[in-house]
């Protein structure tokens, strides 16, 4: 299943968005900064029946098969979310002369943010088409303001526990959001002294611009080293794994 998927956007975008890169995520360096991140999820995945153990071991095999068997640079870097490494490589084709066409595949509504950057596009496999935000900054104000609750991060009337301890957020209505966003560069003197402290736990959980410079710098390092693997690989790899519907597709895994 996640050759196939590979297979299959990297012969519908390779011509136009060149070399794919794959995305991994580590343990998460948010965590530290804020000890509600993804709370939820360990105590739901210790409620679950599923052997997580075992599945988060297949995951990391297959990691490891696509970067040493793969042309693609398969980043994972200590402490760094998939979102942080899929940040950096955005923001790094910022730099004079590298501005090439960026394709994010993923349906996940924080990088709507890197729409800011006028080569990034976003393809939702849920949508299986294209996704848009209108206005990048303000998109990203309110979802600072509103927080996250899939990731345990509460809006900022609300305090750190709210969904550890399941407790109701305090409403944020959308005329107070727009408020403070014409207002934006005087949010310390529009905001009391709570609102501001939240304001700016979930901006560091929320702005992929947070992502720390240790993790950056590793996650271009990875790249570079990893561009220009060979393609002649594929093939003995996918027969080696008794992928006997892919050989005949092998080329498609190619990459530019």
């Amino acid at each position: 299943m996640i050759l196939n998927t590979i297979r299959r956007y990297n012969t519908q975008f390779r011509d136009k968005y060149g070399r794919m890169v794959i995305a991994c995520d580590s343990h998460s360096w948010r965590k530290e900064a804020y000890a509600n991140y993804k709370a939820k999820r360990k105590s739901n995945r210790d409620e679950s029946p599923l052997d997580w153990k075992e599945f988060f071991r297949l995951i990391n095999m297959v990691r490891d098969e696509l970067s040493e068997y793969m042309p693609y640079p398969v980043i994972y870097s200590e402490g760094a979310e998939a979102d942080d490494v899929i940040a950096v490589l955005a923001r790094e084709t910022q730099e004079f002369g590298k501005d090439e066409p960026v394709l994010i595949i993923s349906p996940d509504k924080d990088f709507l943010q890197l729409h800011r950057f006028k080569n990034v596009k976003q393809f939702s496999p849920m949508k299986r088409d294209f996704i848009t935000v209108d206005d990048p900054n303000y998109f990203l104000f309110e979802h600072i303001c509103k927080g996250d609750s899939s990731d345990g991060v509460p809006n900022i009337l609300s305090a750190d526990n709210t969904f550890v301890d399941s407790l109701r957020q305090t409403p944020l209505r959308k005329k107070k959001i727009e408020s403070w966003y014409e207002n934006k560069s005087e949010l310390q003197t529009l905001m009391n002294t709570e609102e501001y402290r939240n304001f700016q736990r979930n901006q560091k959980m929320i702005d992929l611009n947070y992502t720390p410079q240790y993790i950056y710098d590793d996650v271009i390092n990875k790249y570079n080293d990893q561009v220009g693997k060979p393609n002649d690989r594929i093939l003995n790899y996918l027969i080696e794994k008794r992928c006997s519907m892919l050989v005949e597709a092998a080329g498609d895994f190619q990459s530019v």
